[in-house]
């Protein structure tokens, strides 16, 4: 069975989270706050964090910031901030989805299964291939790493999965809409805020290892990947 950890200040939602996950076989830990969510990662890492941003002694958004710097499980978010703005500092930060309250369960469980999903079955079109190279860029598929002249580049999950499914598909023009299903994975509405944040996220990362544009924007449709000199 999976197990989720829940980072939720509200002792009834926590109740009633662990309730609805554990009738779903999943196994469940709470925590209250940011310091003891921490710790149990630290301890045991889950296979996937669901994390209030209102917490009482820190921000989501930071305790997410500082969880991405070590680890790379799926994170799925809840608040009840409806702000745009706060939904792409989340994504930006390192979340993998985002949920407002209040919320469908059935939704929940749902955006749940689809994080594991992704994170567990993923497998690369290669069914032989070790590592993938285009320019300067290697990824070990195995290791689920990604370098640049010998460079690490750290990366979440979701990030990896864009990145591999850019440089199989190097220097061809992906559709906005192809992206999205082919990476994410599962059948949602199309959400181009978030497609453009992990983008944004992972063309910056690439540039600031290599000093090279790597994802080369198409405006109206979509994205070509490769190295320019």
């Amino acid at each position: 069975m999976n197990q989720v950890l829940i980072v939720e200040d509200d002792p009834f939602l926590l109740s009633s989270l662990t309730q609805l996950l554990e009738a779903n076989n999943f196994t469940v830990t709470g925590a209250n706050n940011a310091k003891d969510g921490f710790t149990h990662i630290a301890e045991q890492c889950p296979d996937l964090l669901i994390l209030d941003l209102g917490l009482p002694d820190e921000d989501g958004v930071s305790l997410c910031r500082r969880i991405r710097m070590k680890w790379t499980f799926p994170i799925l978010m809840l608040t009840s901030r409806s702000d745009l703005l706060d939904k792409i500092i989340g994504l930006e930060v390192g979340a993998d989805d985002y949920m407002t309250k209040p919320f469908e369960p059935r939704e929940l469980l749902a955006r749940i299964r689809a994080c594991l999903r992704r994170t567990t079955e993923y497998k690369p079109e290669e069914s032989d291939a070790e590592q993938i190279r285009s320019g300067p860029l290697v990824l070990d598929l195995k290791q689920r790493s990604a370098t640049i002249d010998e460079q690490k580049i750290a990366l979440t999950a979701l990030e990896f999965r864009l990145l591999h499914y850019f440089a199989v598909n190097a220097g061809r023009v992906l559709e906005r809409e192809q992206l999205f299903e082919s990476v994410w994975g599962y059948d949602d509405e199309f959400n181009s805020n978030s497609l453009d944040v992990f983008v944004y996220r992972l063309r910056s990362k690439l540039e600031r290892a290599s000093g090279r544009k790597a994802i080369h924007t198409l405006r109206g449709f979509g994205y070509r990947f490769g190295f320019e000199d």
